[in-house]
């Protein structure tokens, strides 16, 4: 595994069903909101990138594991872990943890492929050399 990156988020009443619990679908959303920041660390914005390179990330696949609910008010810590980078794919593995003082409990467990795409026909392209670059760069570290 390549890199880490943690990012801390608060359950609000939206993300909650009528049981006050986490709506399973959420937890994808928490997972994107952190990969996006893990490229923001490594100073990609990725609408530069589309405008700039006429290439985009999506989710090509994903499989999530549930452990422990989430509630309202909840914070949740999100990390990210590198597991694979291709020429135009970059495997993840995302954890989301619910923080309470010194107790932290494993709520879901997530793997997320992103692909690489041609802005105009969506087909695989290489990732720019000048993203792949800033991706190696990042050391693992934890944001907030």
């Amino acid at each position: 595994m390549l890199l880490n990156f943690t990012w801390t988020v608060r359950v609000y009443y939206e993300d909650t069903d009528a049981g006050g619990v986490v709506f399973y679908a959420n937890y994808l959303k928490f997972f994107e909101r952190a990969r996006t920041e893990w490229l923001r660390s490594a100073g990609i914005n990725q609408q530069l990138m589309t405008e700039t390179h006429g290439v985009m990330f999506v989710v090509k696949s994903t499989a999530v594991d549930y452990h422990a609910p989430a509630k309202l008010d909840n914070e949740l810590k999100l990390t990210v872990v590198v597991e694979r980078m291709g020429r135009a794919s970059v495997q993840f593995i995302q954890e989301a943890w619910r923080i309470n003082g010194e107790h932290k409990e494993l709520l879901a467990t997530g793997r997320i492929k992103v692909g690489c795409v041609d802005t105009q026909n969506f087909k695989p392209s290489q990732i720019p050399s000048q993203v792949m670059d800033s991706i190696k760069t990042l050391e693992p570290r934890a944001a907030d």
